[in-house]
């Protein structure tokens, strides 16, 4: 599934990819915003997501997948674990996490 979840983010409007903390966290930014982390050496595999914070407490009552974020703002950030997850539900989580980071940049950027 990793390489549908980078091929989904890497479709999006101005995203790119890096590894600027290690060799194993993949991340994801839209103009140089992170919206995705990718945790490459965990099984099940783990991905990080900006979310907004009633949504993303709604989602970890929900969701036994979905914890506070990992290294990250815990009010802002879930980490996912992508076990029993449909494909089409973390899409849908990485949309509104990218969304989140993309309505916060200046219009001059996003034009």
């Amino acid at each position: 599934m990793i390489e549908e979840l980078r091929n989904y983010c890497l479709a999006k409007k101005y995203v790119s990819e890096s590894f600027p903390f290690d060799e194993s966290t993949l991340v994801f930014k839209v103009h140089h915003k992170m919206f995705a982390l990718i945790s490459l050496e965990q099984d099940p595999l783990r991905m990080n997501l900006k979310c907004e914070p009633e949504k993303a407490t709604e989602l970890r009552e929900a969701y036994w997948q979905v914890i506070p974020g990992y290294h990250s703002n815990k009010k802002h950030w879930n980490t996912i674990i992508i076990d029993g997850l449909s494909l089409k539900q973390v899409q849908e989580w990485i949309d509104h996490s990218y969304q989140l980071v993309w309505d916060k940049l200046p219009r001059k950027i996003k034009n």
